[in-house]
């Protein structure tokens, strides 16, 4: 699933190439794609007929295009395989093209959601006051965000009776980390994913925030990570930063600080990948 960096992507897409212009037609392809939208596809494509986006909004890894003077926004959620594309609208329809939505203008380009695997979708909300779609309300801020509180994330970690890679994982905790980026945070800091949270100094979490700022903003800068074709950008584009990752993926190669050969455990229906010598693990409590 995408997570920050590969949906901020995403986003800096829509916002050159969707923002300002107006929609005239919206087709809905497949009901699956407007599941999330309760009155169905019908009611969401004469819902967003007329109406001009704004520029496109992100948090951790939700994504929403706002619609001007409406107080309602069309999030978008790309799950396992969707993909937000810009294409000509002379362009052959994709194999699995499920919306597809036309603008006003001149530009020769539509907007087409695509999604193999039917996780994902399109859906209009209600804005809460500081403007996110009401059902992602709960969302906490990202460590890429201005507003982060780095002190409040510090003490949520010291209360909470949990390990250290499930709290970054925890959206209402710290959002658009998700199992790549954390594994990658984790092996720069030199923790064991079963670290408790509570064991960790101001000073620990901190090194672990700004790693993960630092693997994120790295990941972006090269268009974030695709491992195959069902990551792309708004173009098609797929990202490089799969050849620049340390941990995720590495099982038995050798650890890029010390050499040992890096392992994979199975955790929670995923794998945490680590080195069992510079990430070692937490020792049985009493």
């Amino acid at each position: 699933m995408p997570e920050l960096p590969e949906v901020e992507v995403v986003r800096r897409g829509l916002e050159r190439w969707v923002a300002g212009r107006t929609v005239t037609e919206v087709e809905v392809l497949h009901p699956r794609a407007v599941r999330r939208h309760p009155a169905g596809g019908a009611d969401f494509a004469s819902r967003l007929k007329g109406q001009r986006f704004e520029v496109a909004r992100r948090r951790g890894k939700y994504l929403w295009l706002p619609l001007a003077d409406t107080g309602t926004s069309v999030l978008g959620h790309l799950g396992m395989s969707g993909q937000l594309l810009v294409q000509p609208e002379d362009a052959a329809d994709e194999k699995h093209l499920r919306i597809r939505i036309r603008f006003d203008d001149a530009t020769g380009t539509e907007l087409r959601f695509v999604d193999q695997r039917t996780f994902g979708g399109l859906s209009l909300h209600d804005q809460t006051p500081d403007g996110l779609p009401d059902v992602i309300a709960h969302i906490a801020r990202d460590p890429l965000d201005p507003e982060f509180d780095e002190a409040a994330f510090h003490r949520a970690l010291r209360l909470r009776r949990t390990t250290v890679k499930r709290a970054l994982l925890d959206q209402s905790l710290i959002s658009g980390v998700g199992n790549i980026y954390a594994d990658e945070a984790l092996w720069r800091s030199r923790l064991h994913y079963d670290r408790p949270t509570a064991t960790l100094t101001r000073p620990r979490s901190a090194e672990l925030l700004g790693h993960a700022r630092d693997v994120m903003n790295e990941a972006l800068a090269v268009g974030g990570t695709s491992f195959d074709s069902l990551y792309v950008n708004v173009n098609g584009e797929s990202g490089y930063f799969d050849r620049s990752l340390d941990a995720y993926g590495r099982e038995d190669e050798p650890c890029r600080r010390c050499g040992t050969p890096m392992r994979r455990r199975p955790w929670m229906n995923r794998s945490s990948y680590f080195c069992p010598r510079c990430q070692r693990p937490p020792r049985p409590s009493a």
